[in-house]
C-alpha cells in the first residue's frame, strides 16, 4: 500500500462524506431559515417551532435521498474492499 493509496482513499472519504451530508444540511438549513423568517415576521418567538420543522426536514430529505445515499455508500465500500490489497497472516 503506497502513500498515495491512502490519500487517494482518504480524498475519496471526504468526498462520499460530503455528497451523503449535503442534501440533509441543506434540506435542515432551508427549513431553519423559513422558520426563522416566520418567527420575524409574526414575532412568536417559541423554541418547539424551531425543532419541528427542521426534524420534518431532515427526515423528508432521508426520505427522498436515502436510497441513493445507500447506493453511493455500498458502492464506495465495494470499491474499497476490492482495491484494498489481501492481509497475509
Amino acid at each position: 500500500m503506497t502513500d498515495q493509496y491512502v490519500l487517494d482513499a482518504g480524498r475519496q472519504m471526504l468526498i462520499i462524506a460530503l455528497k451523503l451530508s449535503l442534501p440533509v444540511l441543506l434540506f435542515g438549513l432551508v427549513a431553519g431559515v423559513l422558520v426563522s423568517l416566520f418567527q420575524a415576521v409574526t414575532q412568536i418567538q417559541e423554541f418547539t417551532l424551531t425543532f419541528v420543522p427542521k426534524l420534518l426536514a431532515v427526515v423528508l430529505a432521508l426520505a427522498l435521498f436515502g436510497s441513493w445515499m445507500l447506493s453511493s455508500l455500498v458502492t464506495y465500500f465495494h470499491q474499497t474492499l476490492t482495491h484494498m490489497p489481501p492481509v497475509l497472516h
